[in-house]
C-alpha cells in the first residue's frame, strides 16, 4: 500500500505526539506498517489487532482518506424511551403522594401509574429506574402519611 506524502507526515506527527486515543494510534501504526510493505497478518500481530481491523483500516484509507481510516463515524444510538415532557411528568408524579392505600412509591407502581394516568403509552421498569437515578429520587425509602393537620409528612428527608 502506498501512502500520500502528506498523509505519511501527518501519521508521523500523530504517532510521535501521542495525544490521541489508543484506537487512533493503533490505526495510524497499521497504516504505517502497511506502507512499509508488511503483510496483513504481520501488521495484525505487530500492532495487536485483528486481521479484519487491518483490512478495514486499509479499505477506509483507500476509499475515504486518512481521517476516515483513523476515526470512527459517530454512532446514532437508541432513541430515548421518554420525551423530556413525559420524564418531567413522571418525576412530578413521584414527588407527589403515592396512590391511596399505598405507603410509598415502588418502581413497579410508578410504571403502572404512569401508564394508567396516560403520562406515557408504555414504559419499562428499567427506564423508570434510570429516570429516578438521574434525578436522585428514592421514593421507596420514604413512607408518607397524613399528619395531624392534614399535611403530608415524610418519615425520611427527601434528597
Amino acid at each position: 500500500m502506498k501512502l500520500r506524502q502528506v498523509d505519511s507526515a501527518a501519521l508521523d506527527a500523530l504517532t510521535h505526539r501521542g495525544r490521541e486515543s489508543v484506537r487512533v494510534l493503533w490505526r495510524a501504526r497499521v497504516l504505517q506498517l502497511l506502507a512499509e510493505g508488511w503483510t496483513v497478518v504481520g501488521v495484525a500481530e505487530a500492532v495487536g489487532v485483528t486481521e479484519t481491523t487491518v483490512r478495514t483500516v486499509r479499505r477506509r484509507y483507500r476509499e475515504e482518506g486518512l481521517s476516515a481510516a483513523l476515526h470512527e463515524k459517530p454512532r446514532p444510538g437508541a432513541a430515548r424511551r421518554l420525551t423530556e415532557k413525559q420524564a418531567s411528568e413522571v418525576v412530578a408524579m413521584v414527588c407527589a403522594l403515592p396512590p391511596e392505600g399505598r405507603a410509598r412509591w415502588t418502581v413497579r407502581l410508578i410504571t403502572q401509574e404512569a401508564v394508567r394516568r396516560g403520562l406515557v403509552p408504555e414504559v419499562g421498569r428499567e427506564t423508570v429506574r434510570e429516570l429516578l437515578l438521574r434525578h436522585d429520587l428514592k421514593p421507596w425509602r420514604e413512607k408518607n402519611y397524613v399528619g395531624k393537620y392534614g399535611l403530608s409528612v415524610s418519615s425520611t428527608p427527601r434528597r
